[in-house]
């Protein structure tokens, strides 16, 4: 069974800078695609980013589109969004994800397709 727990989330002020973390345990996390989605109060959660098994290929929702990065670590089975430039509208719970798909190619995700989840992290952007 995999297990996903993500951290790093907090309080910044509008234009400050976050790390995310999800560590992953159980499953194969190396052959496995990984993403982040979020929540923030009375929407529909919302895809923010993803990466493939390798690394190599990345795609982001278009409202964090060169602000945020995601990145992997296999070694130590995390995946990590860098946050820079922090809106007030970046303000949301923040889930890592991933669907039980190793190998699988990337794309602009739906929560539906994903079969694990992280409880989430909050995130909170002051204006």
């Amino acid at each position: 069974q995999v297990q996903l727990v993500e951290s790093g989330g907090g309080l910044v002020q509008a234009g400050g800078s976050l790390r995310l973390s999800c560590a992953a345990s159980g499953g194969t996390f190396s052959i496995s695609p990984m993403g982040w989605f979020r929540q923030a109060p009375g929407k529909e959660r919302e895809f923010v980013a993803a990466i493939d098994w390798r690394g190599r290929t990345t795609n982001y929702g278009d409202s964090v589109k060169g602000r945020f990065t995601i990145s992997r670590d296999d070694a130590e089975r995390t995946v990590y969004l860098q946050m820079n430039s922090l809106r007030f509208e970046d303000t949301a719970v923040y889930y890592c994800a991933a669907p039980n798909r190793p190998y699988a190619p990337i794309g602009l995700w739906d929560p539906a397709g994903m079969d694990y989840w992280g409880k989430g992290t909050v995130v909170t952007v002051s204006s």
